[in-house]
């Protein structure tokens, strides 16, 4: 269990498992609410949830310790956070859990592109191949047909 928990594919998993409960979740949660309210709704219950994760695991840090560039892209991806939140609420509010989430896992497809265009990362020709099934795959699930 140890070596589980120190495993990106674990963690990378369990947060795969956890954003499909999200979608779920989330459609049935905004049937009858403002997408806008329970997106904020939701962001409440994250800040309440971190909060007590770091305090109970005493991973809070010493704000002071953190350089302006992190705080720079923290604010940068705080922001892009919210945005897909407020977007993805409205998706599901008007669309199908199974055609909008699928939607959303294009992002997989956008970090692979960011990630080699702004960061310099490198993909092998089954990576590339990886990222060109997801993209049909998304688009297949949310065809309508």
């Amino acid at each position: 269990m140890r070596a589980a928990l120190s495993s990106w594919q674990f963690w990378a998993l369990l947060s795969a498992a956890f954003a499909a409960l999200t979608a779920i979740f989330a459609k049935v949660g905004v049937e009858n609410v403002n997408a806008d309210l329970a997106t904020f709704i939701r962001t409440i219950v994250i800040l309440l949830a971190l909060g007590a994760i770091l305090v109970a695991t005493g991973q809070w840090q010493p704000l002071g310790s953190i350089s302006w560039r992190s705080y720079l892209f923290l604010l940068l991806s705080g922001v892009a956070t919210g945005g897909s939140w407020v977007c993805y609420f409205r998706a599901l509010k008007l669309g199908d859990a199974a055609r909008v989430a699928p939607v959303d896992k294009l992002s997989v497809v956008l970090v692979a592109l960011f990630g080699v265009a702004f960061l310099g990362e490198r993909l092998s020709a089954p990576n590339w191949l990886g990222v060109v099934l997801v993209a049909t795959g998304a688009v297949l699930l949310a065809w309508k047909g």
